[in-house]
């Protein structure tokens, strides 16, 4: 039993480092390809989209790193958590635009640190 929810959550902090590493990718792609190209600016920078996409972010980071300190007692991965996660939700709080692109890049590549951290850790 023990085995089998170290797995889980270890794949859910592979979960979660491949998501922030997507949504990284969606703000620097979907920022490059609507300024200078002037595509896909309708679905790519839909606020909908960025606020159920940067919710389901940290719901999952509080989740799995809360899980992971609880496990080891290493509490590195949750100080540095703490900071990505509240930058992320300060970017769902902020009007949308630059702001909100600001606020998620830095928040979203803390909440990975974290992920990687807490995977070390276990």
């Amino acid at each position: 039993m023990r085995a089998t929810l170290s797995l889980i959550r270890n794949r859910m902090d592979r979960f979660g480092i491949a998501l922030s590493g997507l949504c990284l990718v969606h703000c620097v792609a979907g920022i490059f390809l609507v300024a200078m190209l002037g595509l896909g600016g309708s679905w790519l920078l839909d606020p909908t989209f960025h606020r159920v996409g940067l919710s389901l972010a940290v719901a999952i980071g509080v989740l799995t790193i809360g899980l992971g300190v609880m496990r080891h007692r290493q509490i590195a991965p949750l100080i540095v958590a703490a900071i990505g996660l509240t930058f992320m939700v300060a970017g769902i709080l902020v009007e949308h635009g630059p702001w909100e692109a600001g606020l998620t890049i830095p928040g979203v590549i803390g909440v990975a640190i974290a992920h990687v951290m807490n995977l070390r850790h276990a």
